[in-house]
């Protein structure tokens, strides 16, 4: 796959991890996903360090330490997802007045971008991302990097009009799944999918959650159960590839996919 140069507003572009053992969740993410790291500092104290993660040399994720107070209140470690826009600010502005939790408004990252942090009404967080000198990942689609974002939410209908008036997104129904699952429409491109959270899910979040594909689900997890995560669900088929839901040894929820060759 050719290396990301840009990213079309209303994509996603981006994910990152805070965990709260930075050193740990490197030495799974990097053994699990044959990722290296590369760490940059961005302050003055030790804890300053933005670990980017790369697949032949190419940036796919990153992480970093979970601010001290969230550790002390007892959040577990979790991925953020970042969408593509063309203004931090003024998306900030307009997810407030559609319901949405500004976490923290838009700032500069350096001279990287401009990002704001968000939850939509229905408690599920996110981050948009204006781009500057970084874009995003520069792999993507293939294995060891992301493939798709995923939603779950307890109300799909107040979540289909959120996110219609934030980034213009419609929604289709995807046929063909074990449950009824909807895809957010970016134009004519796929952006990311929605699944309800029913009764039968018990302790299933309201958030994004990141896909990763892989060459191969089952030892994938196999290999996440080996080096200390969870396998909440075994590898199963679906049309679009082999998956698996799976959490890391901090908490962190991740997907991951052996997606099918495209059809002819």
């Amino acid at each position: 796959m050719p290396t990301m140069t840009a990213y079309a507003p209303g994509t996603f572009c981006w994910t990152d991890l805070a965990a709260t053992d930075p050193v740990a969740a490197e030495r799974f993410y990097t053994s699990l996903f044959g990722w290296t790291a590369r760490h940059d500092r961005f302050g003055p104290e030790e804890d300053d360090v933005y670990i980017m993660l790369q697949k032949d040399g190419r940036d796919a994720a990153a992480m970093y330490r979970m601010d001290p107070a969230q550790q002390t209140q007892g959040v577990p470690s979790s991925w953020l997802n970042y969408v593509a826009v063309e203004n931090a600010a003024d998306t900030a502005e307009k997810a407030r007045g559609l319901g949405a939790t500004v976490l923290a408004d838009a700032f500069d990252v350096m001279q990287l971008g401009r990002m704001a942090l968000l939850a939509d009404p229905g408690g599920a967080v996110f981050a948009v991302w204006e781009a500057r000198e970084r874009i995003g990942a520069e792999v993507k689609d293939e294995p060891g990097a992301m493939c798709w974002n995923e939603l779950g939410t307890r109300d799909p209908e107040w979540a289909t009009v959120f996110y219609s008036g934030l980034f213009g997104w419609t929604t289709t129904p995807y046929e063909g799944g074990d449950a009824p699952y909807n895809v957010f429409m970016n134009g004519e491109v796929q952006a990311g999918g929605m699944f309800n959270i029913t009764s039968e899910m018990e302790g299933m979040p309201v958030a994004w959650t990141p896909y990763f594909a892989v060459e191969d689900t089952d030892e994938t997890a196999r290999r996440t159960e080996e080096l200390g995560g969870t396998v909440l669900h075994p590898p199963h088929d679906l049309p679009v590839g082999r998956w698996s839901l799976l959490r890391d040894p901090q908490g962190a929820l991740f997907n991951v996919i052996r997606l099918n060759p495209p059809s002819a």
